[in-house]
């Protein structure tokens, strides 16, 4: 019987540019690969172009995540049924149905359902700061930990099924070297590290300075094809211009690596670094 990974994110694409490598990797492998999106984006900036023959962002966005889900090999991509909330201070906020207007045990009992459904070993998410702050990243992040915690706990959400505990929780992370060394390139690029990202709204200085452990390296060069392909297939948020310039050129330079911070099962002092997320102690 394959063994299971899922992925639990907030939007399409965070799929692909973010962890695109490891849910590649383990697919490739034989493994069963689910993603639950809380989202379909429909907050993310759009150029008119990509919406010819859609109803919406939301259409568009969703469209995008299916090809994507392809060129990954994931088994199957399930979504929560919340509004992408946007960066800070957009109008998007307010939406009744922003993700980030749920309540925390909400979204966790929905995730919760998933978890005792796929009954995967290992359960990814986003770092405790959403990888760059991004409010629905630290929700779905908040939401996880939640559900992860109480996945054997009969007393909550019994209607979501039977209590199963995963054997291990992640968070994607950044290492803090690659960061720096963005802040210190980008200027020579002509780039402002306090204004990343198509909309400014990234502060790449800050991150910089938030440092989280890294337990697991893993090596994802023989999934660097597939991840390629399916963030083209998010053109509408930059689609191959991730792999382009500064990020790209600092992303070769230090090889092609996707790290994580071992949640659980909690780590102890003589923890050394492990190289496969199915490797749990």
């Amino acid at each position: 019987m394959a063994k299971t990974l899922l992925a639990v994110l907030a939007h399409p694409d965070d799929e692909s540019f973010g962890l695109g490598g490891t849910l590649a990797l383990y697919a490739s492998k034989g493994y069963d690969v689910y993603y639950v999106c809380a989202t379909r984006g429909e907050a993310g900036t759009v150029d008119a172009e990509h919406l010819v023959g859609f109803k919406d962002t939301a259409e568009m966005r969703t469209a995008e995540l299916m090809r994507a889900a392809k060129e990954l090999g994931l088994k199957k991509v399930f979504f929560l049924g919340y509004r992408d909330s946007g960066m800070p201070g957009m109008d998007a906020n307010q939406h009744p149905d922003a993700q980030i207007n749920a309540p925390i045990e909400e979204v966790a009992g929905k995730v919760v359902k998933y978890i005792r459904d796929l009954k995967p070993e290992v359960v990814l998410t986003f770092d405790p700061i959403g990888g760059y702050k991004h409010p629905d990243h630290i929700h779905i992040h908040k939401a996880t930990v939640l559900a992860f915690a109480n996945a054997d706990n009969d007393s909550f959400y019994p209607e979501a099924g039977d209590a199963f505990k995963p054997q291990a929780l992640y968070f994607q992370v950044f290492p803090k070297g690659l960061l720096k060394a963005a802040v210190r390139l980008m200027p020579l690029f002509g780039k402002d590290p306090t204004k990343f990202g198509r909309n400014g709204d990234i502060n790449m200085k800050e991150l910089a300075d938030v440092t989280f452990p890294i337990h697991v390296r893993l090596d994802v060069r023989s999934a660097v094809g597939a991840k390629r392909k399916a963030s083209e297939c998010h053109a509408s948020q930059g689609g191959m211009q991730m792999r382009r310039g500064i990020m790209g050129f600092i992303t070769r330079v230090f090889g092609e690596k996707e790290d994580y911070m071992q949640a659980y099962p909690p780590v102890g002092a003589s923890f050394k670094r492990k190289v496969d997320l199915f490797d749990v102690s």
